[in-house]
């Protein structure tokens, strides 16, 4: 049998707060990844650390989200997705709190790895909640409506959190994020619709990740953005080193790169919902020439900036047409899979950042983006096959067609 919400539902939905809740909250989740990167030394100097081992709470968050976020989400295929919202948020809020109060090193990792297990499911709940009130047509615009939120954690979140640790206490952002939290969670309380709990249970969402249109899509996530992660995550020295430009600047071309982020996540989405595939094949040449540009016009600051605010562009640009990839390819099960894709691109900066500090420690700091360019080649190689296998009718999936056609009901 399968459980449902019983308490009918509110007579006026409005999406607008429905949208909002979970930008918010993937807004914290992401700030909350990184947050810690900007406060190291604090970190380190409280807790009685090195700073390479207070640098593994990152890892920790990253390892829950890649390992705890797609257990959880089989742990509750079944569950009404309202209630689970709810409860994800509630479970981030409290990992954030026993963070903030943490006496001990291993007690920040708890709560991180408690903070990271809600992320992914989180996040694929929202996406499939947006696609619901957006509807199909619209799916690649809610997509990218839902992910900006991560893009304004690295616009925002991180560059304020880190500059609000280093003048007080590291512990401080992390009550900023459990109280912004806490409002996104009140937000969705006060304005999602309750639907039926998923008729879908865990064998259907394994089996539908196993299939081998939904593989390649998400493999084509962990090689395609692997690409980009090879350069941005050793973008500041090579501005500094190679391209010789100034580190009072530094700090303003990153934030160049992230308003760009913002702004090509939602082009993106806009445009995957016109063509999912000329989008994602035309991202990925863009991103190819880009990236393989890098070497060729290191040495030159002028074409550098330029070079950074158009990588920003496209590095963001790939979120919402690969989830609507995964999304097309996963049918009646889709959250799974949505969540295996959020960690794809956690384990993408990974192998990118790994990767990329190989080359650096072998003196090809300048030629990173070579690297990054084949990285990008394979993903429009995947791109290509993960299209054909596409399907010739893309029909809504049973959990955004439910929850869209609550919202007509309750919208009466």
């Amino acid at each position: 049998m399968t459980r449902t919400e019983n308490t009918r539902p509110c007579r006026t939905v409005r999406p607008g707060y429905v949208l909002a809740g979970f930008v918010l909250l993937v807004c914290c989740t992401g700030t909350a990844e990184y947050l810690v990167a900007g406060v190291l030394p604090q970190l380190a100097a409280d807790v009685s650390v090195s700073i390479a081992a207070a640098g593994q709470t990152v890892t920790a968050y990253a390892l829950g989200v890649a390992i705890g976020g797609p257990i959880v989400t089989v742990l509750t295929a079944r569950v009404p997705r309202k209630g689970l919202a709810l409860a994800l948020g509630i479970v981030f809020i409290a990992g954030t709190v026993l963070t903030v109060f943490a006496p001990t090193y291993a007690l920040v990792v708890v709560g991180r790895v408690v903070s990271a297990c809600s992320q992914a499911t989180l996040f694929a709940i929202g996406l499939t909640t947006a696609t619901g009130l957006l509807g199909p047509a619209r799916q690649g615009q809610a997509i990218a409506i839902v992910s900006s939120g991560l893009t304004v954690a690295t616009v925002l979140g991180v560059p304020l959190g880190a500059l609000l640790g280093g003048t007080t206490s590291w512990r401080i952002p992390f009550v900023f994020v459990a109280a912004a939290a806490t409002l996104g969670v009140l937000l969705l309380a006060a304005a999602m619709p309750r639907t039926p709990a998923p008729t879908s249970g865990v064998r259907d969402e394994i089996r539908t990740l196993l299939r081998g249109p939904v593989l390649l899509a998400v493999s084509t996530t962990v090689i395609g953005f692997g690409g980009v992660s090879v350069v941005f995550t050793y973008l500041v020295p090579l501005l500094s080193e190679v391209t010789g430009i100034a580190a009072g600047v530094v700090p303003a071309l990153l934030l160049t790169y992230g308003v760009g982020g913002f702004v090509g996540n939602l082009v993106a989405g806009r445009l995957a919902d016109l063509s999912l595939g000329k989008t994602l094949v035309g991202v990925f040449l863009a991103l190819i020439a880009t990236l393989a540009a890098f070497p060729l016009l290191a040495g030159q600051p002028i074409p550098m900036v330029g070079l950074v605010l158009i990588l920003g562009l496209l590095s963001t640009a790939t979120i919402a047409p690969l989830q609507s990839l995964v999304l097309r390819h996963a049918g009646a099960a889709p959250t799974l899979s949505l969540a295996v894709n959020v960690g794809a691109f956690n384990l993408a900066n990974a192998i990118g950042s790994t990767l990329g500090g190989l080359g650096v420690a072998a003196g090809l700091l300048r030629w990173g983006g070579l690297g990054g360019a084949v990285f990008a080649t394979l993903g429009l190689i995947l791109t290509f096959r993960a299209l054909r296998a596409a399907p010739r009718s893309e029909a809504p999936t049973a959990e955004t067609s439910t929850a869209a056609a609550d919202i007509k009901e309750t919208s009466q």
